[in-house]
């Protein structure tokens, strides 16, 4: 099912959840994720396995040291992990964790929520 809505109502609706991730009280910290992070996040758990860190860096049109410098943020606050290739010691394969599946889901509920109570207006006649 697709929902279209209007452009202006597109932005208050990423305002919105971004306002909602930043203001949660979390004991973990894992509220401030940039949006480089969160769309590193979102590529490895929502598109299928194996992540590397050259295919992310394509994937987002950044260097490896970008996505290097995401991921051990990220890597410490547990939402995801990294491990050499077997295959080819030169790739770093990056995995998902229960932390950051959980933190996804949450997330998800949190768009979902949004959407949900999105004027009427703002919404395609």
């Amino acid at each position: 099912m697709s929902v279209e809505i209007r452009a202006a109502s597109a932005l208050q609706l990423l305002h919105d959840i971004s306002l909602s991730m930043v203001r949660e009280t979390r004991p973990d910290g894992l509220a401030d994720l940039s949006m480089r992070q969160l769309s590193i996040l979102l590529v490895v758990y929502l598109e299928p396995p194996p992540h590397t860190v050259r295919g992310l860096a394509a994937k987002l049109r950044v260097t490896k040291p970008v996505v290097t410098r995401a991921l051990d943020s990220m890597g410490k606050a547990g939402l995801l992990s990294r491990r050499r290739d077997d295959a080819d010691r030169r790739n770093v394969i990056v995995q998902r964790t229960v932390k950051g599946a959980l933190y996804v889901e949450q997330a998800g509920d949190m768009v979902r929520e949004k959407v949900r109570h999105l004027p009427a207006e703002s919404l395609p006649v």
